[in-house]
C-alpha cells in the first residue's frame, strides 16, 4: 500500500479569467449520481463546489461586461479558431471529463465518453459557424429608391444562461457556444447538483485563448442565482434551459427580465444529443439594417 495522501482537487469559480472561491465563502456537498445511490437518496462525495452569491453573479457580470467589447469587435474568423482551440483543449483531457460526467450522470464509461465526444465536436462545430452565421442572418433588402439597404446581424451582449440541469457537460456546451461564437459574453449558472464537469471546463477555457471574462461559470442554486441576473440592469438577454423544471421560477425570471426589456429564451424539451440546428445562435442576435445612398 502506498503512504502517499490523495491530492484533492479544489473546484473554484471561473470569473473574469480567474479562479475565485465564492466571496461569501460557502460551499455545497457533490455527490455521485449513480442509479443505487439516487434510489437511497445519498451517493459518494466527490467535492465540494463552491456556493455562488448574489455578490458572486454581480461580479461575473461586471467581468462579461468588460469582456465585450474586445470579442465582439473580434474578428469572426478569430473568435472560430478559438472556439476550436477549445475543442482542441478538450480532446486532450477527454478522459477527466469522461470520468467527471460519469459520476455527475450516473452514466456508463462509454456512455460518458460519448457525451465527451459530442460536446467536443459541438464546439467545433459552431467554431465552423462563426463566420458563416451572417450569412443566414444578414440580408441585402430590396428597398425602392436609390439605396442600398443591408441588415447584418450583431451581438446582442451579456447573456446570462441557466445550464441545463439534467446534462452536465454536453447541454452547458450547447448553450454557452451558440452565445459566444457570435460575439456575446457569458454568465453562466451550472446544473446544481452535477456542476463539476463545468467547473472543469472553466480550467480548459482559461488555457485555450478565449479572453478572459467572455465566460463566466457560478456553480450554485439556481432559484439563488437566476433572480438577480434575471433583474441585473447590465444584462441584456437569458437562456432559461436550467430552469425548465420549474413553470413558477420561469415565469418569476421572465418577469424580472421585463424590467430592462431583456432577450428571454423560455425553455423546452430539448435533446442535448440532437443536431442543434441555428436557433440559439439567431435567438441572442440584434439586427442593424444600413441605408447607403447609390450612386448613380
Amino acid at each position: 500500500m502506498s503512504d502517499r495522501l490523495s491530492v484533492l482537487k479544489t473546484y473554484k469559480l471561473y470569473v473574469g479569467g480567474k479562479f475565485p472561491r465564492s466571496e461569501s465563502g460557502r460551499v455545497y456537498e457533490v455527490t455521485t449520481a449513480t442509479s443505487a445511490a439516487a434510489a437511497a437518496g445519498k451517493g459518494n462525495w466527490l467535492a465540494n463546489a463552491p456556493l455562488s452569491s448574489r455578490k458572486d453573479a454581480r461580479d461575473a457580470v461586471v467581468a462579461a461586461r468588460k469582456a465585450f467589447g474586445g470579442w465582439s469587435g473580434a474578428t469572426a474568423y478569430n473568435r472560430g479558431q478559438i472556439l476550436y482551440r477549445v475543442a482542441e483543449m478538450l480532446e486532450g483531457r477527454r478522459e477527466q471529463f469522461a470520468a467527471e460526467v460519469a459520476d455527475a450522470e450516473g452514466l456508463s464509461k462509454a456512455k460518458a465518453a460519448a457525451q465527451v465526444d459530442a460536446a467536443i465536436d459541438r464546439w467545433v462545430w459552431y467554431a465552423g459557424w462563426s463566420d458563416k452565421v451572417a450569412q443566414i442572418a444578414g440580408a441585402a433588402n430590396p428597398v425602392a429608391g436609390p439605396y442600398f439597404n443591408l441588415s447584418s446581424p450583431e451581438p446582442t451582449g451579456v447573456v446570462a444562461v441557466l445550464a441545463p440541469q439534467e446534462s452536465s457537460f454536453l447541454g452547458l456546451v450547447s448553450v454557452i457556444a451558440p452565445a459566444i461564437v457570435t460575439g456575446n459574453t457569458v454568465v453562466a449558472v451550472t446544473s446544481e447538483k452535477s456542476p463539476l464537469p463545468a467547473l472543469s471546463l472553466g480550467e480548459v477555457l482559461a488555457t485555450s485563448d478565449l479572453p478572459g471574462g467572455v465566460v463566466n461559470v457560478l456553480s450554485g442554486r439556481v432559484n439563488e442565482l437566476g433572480g438577480p441576473l434575471a433583474a441585473h440592469q447590465d444584462v441584456n438577454a437569458i437562456d432559461l434551459a436550467g430552469a425548465a423544471a420549474d413553470a413558477e421560477l420561469v415565469k418569476a425570471l421572465e418577469t424580472a427580465a421585463a424590467d430592462n426589456l431583456k432577450r428571454v429564451l423560455r425553455p423546452r424539451g430539448t435533446d442535448w444529443a440532437a443536431d442543434p440546428g441555428t436557433e440559439r445562435m439567431l435567438a441572442f442576435l440584434e439586427t442593424k439594417t444600413v441605408w447607403h445612398p447609390m450612386g448613380v
